[in-house]
């Protein structure tokens, strides 16, 4: 996998949208994120802080279920656009009168320190980022050793009937490109995590008519492909797009309403203990020395 940004998303319209996007999650947002929610079952070692990424936009009704499964945990709540740093903060912040906000329970708004949580969750935000690879860093800075990331975003299979209409009608595609969960899988380790696990569903939304689908697209996200319109398109072409949609995407199974693919890739990786360069001389630092001697306590105690 190169290292190179993702070819097909335009960093400055990827920055202009994260900066405005909405300060709400769309519903798929909230669906997913109850979906990845599920799977901490599965997860042994309950946090004691743990960090929510753009959760204004990844969805607050899963937080509030990560924060029921994990209650005496600290939670950091990282907003990365000003925007929606107000809105998580007045959506998030338990009252005063509340226990939660004076023990080691209670939602602090700030980015975290290196090492300081032991699980970061980032939901649905992975397809928008125009540099994916820094924030794989950022996140594993913020995880100790043995903490872990869960993430989900859009696969290469979302939109396909989108894009299928846009190729027929001669248009350039109505989105970026997403990325394959193995690709994926392959960044992650780049990154300096362990053990990735990736797999992947597909859910299909069915609207009753074009306007309706277009807005909940709008509310997705936008395009970011560097060959999209270069200019505004007038009233005829929005009137062809929808009828385009509304003759190809029409599915007789759902009784003539609009259908769309959506790929959700889920991912889990842990950050492991950092590895002693081999050499003549090697030096460690003695955060890393302190990180590998925690790691291998763990490993010798009995399960």
């Amino acid at each position: 996998m190169s290292s190179e940004r993702p070819p097909t998303i335009d960093p400055v319209a990827a920055a202009r949208w994260h900066a405005g996007a909405p300060a709400v999650a769309p519903w798929l947002h909230d669906e997913v994120a109850q979906r990845m929610e599920a799977r901490l079952q599965w997860i042994r070692a309950a946090p004691t802080a743990w960090c929510h990424w753009d959760a204004v936009r990844g969805g607050l009704q899963a937080h509030a279920l990560v924060r029921q499964r994990y209650p005496d945990a600290q939670c950091l709540v990282t907003e990365t656009a000003p925007q929606r740093q107000t809105h998580a903060a007045q959506a998030l912040a338990s009252p005063w009168w509340r226990a939660a906000r004076w023990t080691g329970g209670a939602t602090r708004f700030d980015s975290p320190a290196e090492g300081a949580v032991q699980m970061l969750w980032a939901n649905m935000a992975l397809h928008m980022a125009a540099d994916p690879q820094a924030l794989f860093a950022q996140w594993h800075r913020a995880l100790g050793v043995d903490g872990y990331l869960m993430f989900s975003c859009l696969g290469p299979d979302s939109l396909r009937e989108l894009h299928a209409v846009y190729a027929d009608l001669g248009w350039p595609p109505p989105g970026h490109a997403f990325t394959d969960m193995h690709d994926w899988g392959d960044m992650l380790v780049q990154a300096g995590f362990a053990e990735p696990v990736m797999d992947m569903e597909r859910i299909t939304l069915t609207f009753t008519d074009a306007p309706r689908l277009l807005q909940e697209l709008r509310g997705l996200g936008v395009n970011l492909h560097p060959q999209r319109f270069a200019g505004l398109r007038g009233r005829g072409w929005h009137e062809r797009l929808l009828q385009a949609l509304t003759e190809r995407l029409a599915d007789p199974a759902q009784a003539g309403r609009l259908s769309l693919t959506f790929e959700i890739v889920y991912g889990h990786a842990f950050k492991p203990a950092p590895r002693v360069p081999v050499g003549e001389h090697s030096a460690v630092s003695l955060q890393d020395m302190r990180a590998m001697l925690l790691g291998a306590g763990r490993k010798k105690s009995p399960s």
